[in-house]
């Protein structure tokens, strides 16, 4: 039986768990449906792959050994059956209606983390399928890579291949170690004043803050999903025309979209000042990594109280440029990095504080996962939609996760169902800034 550490990260996510506060990420496909039985067919073979994929066996089991006090591991589990993590449901006529459903529950921690769950359309010529990772598991990258696994083979041209490095025994690294001394003793220092400096970002953000009203909420434990589809050159054409990167207009179009809500909700737009937490993945593309996350951060203020469509996303970029030219190790977003300072026995005892504090740094998520460019098939039925889906920080109202996939963007929006019963305003509220921006654009 194979095992390996949970990161600190890994083991951050593993604790902040509650039955209110479920730690799974997901996606919500759509696939075009060649006959009324295809969903039946697409769990089968679901379950057949499965088996196969040696990261979708990986069960955490936690630690109480002296070396490991507290912490937790991931181990192939011996009794693995994917018949208990592949579930073919009733037909449905809104997808996202049974998403959100199925995204309140918290996956069962004694076996491996994921779930797919199969929802036919019953229109006939559609299902979904509903894949959920516990963020312990997978970040993005890593979560897609094992949805890939269980979809159909696509052929792609070979990469070169990647010169290995020689192996190295232990009693080279030994001898290596004198010389390596003083380059560890500035990695450490460098270590503790980078940790010092995220936390005095981090204290200077949240000075005289507080949450905004509207994303916060007492837990529900309920949630509601919703989807939004976006022509990628209407993005461009409005990048093209204002400036600022993709990325800057899909979060430029986030803050306009909660103008807008917040105003059609009476919440008064104009005194908030809602803090987003921009993810970054600090993984490197083509390398070998380990499993589990390896995130950062960047901290924004969404400039919802600017009335300008244009002066909200140049506040955007500019932002988004202060982030990059400090970088992913530096400021309050990058407060993730200071899991790897905690004992694995400070994560259990403070996870939970742990996520209350998450109100208190930012108040909404916003997260782009990477998609390939070619198109996705299972069992012959083509991906047309997918819509990835966050999970929410304890006491917060509102999630987006942004996805592009052949020339549409996706977002995909989680919400507490109480706080937010009017999720599909907002929905409708992000298709209507894109549209205000590319009529200031084009006049």
């Amino acid at each position: 039986m194979t095992s390996d550490l949970l990161a600190p990260l890994d083991l951050a996510f593993w604790n902040m768990e509650s039955d209110r506060h479920p730690m799974h990420l997901g996606a919500l496909g759509v696939f075009s449906a060649h006959s009324p039985t295809a969903g039946a067919h697409a769990a089968d073979l679901l379950a057949a792959r499965a088996a196969a994929v040696p990261g979708l066996r990986m069960r955490i089991r936690d630690l109480w050994q002296p070396l490991a006090f507290g912490g937790a591991a991931r181990e192939t589990d011996p009794d693995f059956d994917p018949l208990n993590h592949v579930r073919l449901h009733a037909p449905t006529d809104d997808f996202h209606a049974d998403a959100g459903r199925l995204m309140e529950r918290p996956l069962e921690r004694g076996r491996p983390p994921w779930e797919a769950h199969v929802l036919p359309g019953e229109d006939g010529v559609s299902f979904a399928v509903l894949f959920k990772f516990h963020h312990a598991l997978a970040d993005g990258l890593r979560a897609l890579k094992l949805a890939a696994g269980v979809l159909d083979p696509v052929d792609l041209p070979e990469r070169a291949p990647r010169a290995a490095e020689p192996p190295r025994g232990l009693l080279s690294d030994v001898r290596r170690l004198p010389a390596r001394m003083p380059g560890l003793f500035r990695d450490a220092l460098s270590d503790v004043g980078r940790a010092l400096d995220i936390g005095a970002s981090l204290a200077r953000s949240t000075l005289g803050m507080r949450p905004c009203a509207a994303l916060t909420c007492a837990p529900s434990g309920t949630r509601r999903t919703a989807g939004v589809v976006l022509d990628i050159d209407d993005v461009h054409r409005v990048r093209k025309n204002a400036g600022g990167t993709v990325n800057d207009v899909l979060i430029a179009v986030v803050a306009g979209a909660l103008r807008r809500w917040l105003e059609e909700r009476g919440d008064g737009s104009e005194d908030a000042a809602p803090r987003a937490l921009i993810p970054v993945s600090r993984r490197r593309p083509h390398s070998a990594q380990p499993q589990g996350n390896r995130l950062s951060g960047y901290l924004i203020r969404l400039p919802v109280d600017e009335p300008d469509p244009l002066g909200r996303l140049e506040t955007v970029r500019t932002a988004m440029i202060r982030n990059k030219d400090a970088g992913p190790n530096r400021g309050a977003g990058a407060v993730a990095l200071l899991a790897d300072h905690v004992p694995a026995f400070g994560h259990r005892l403070g996870g939970p504080l742990v996520g209350q504090a998450a109100r208190l740094w930012f108040d909404i998520l916003v997260t782009s996962v990477p998609l390939p460019g070619f198109g996705l098939r299972l069992g012959g039925h083509q991906l047309t939609e997918v819509y990835p889906l966050a999970p929410l920080a304890p006491g917060q109202a509102l999630a987006v996760a942004i996805s592009t996939y052949r020339g549409r963007v996706h977002y995909g929006l989680v919400a507490d169902a109480v706080a937010v019963p009017d999720l599909d305003r907002f929905a409708h509220a992000v298709s209507a800034e894109v549209e205000t921006l590319l009529t200031v654009c084009d006049g």
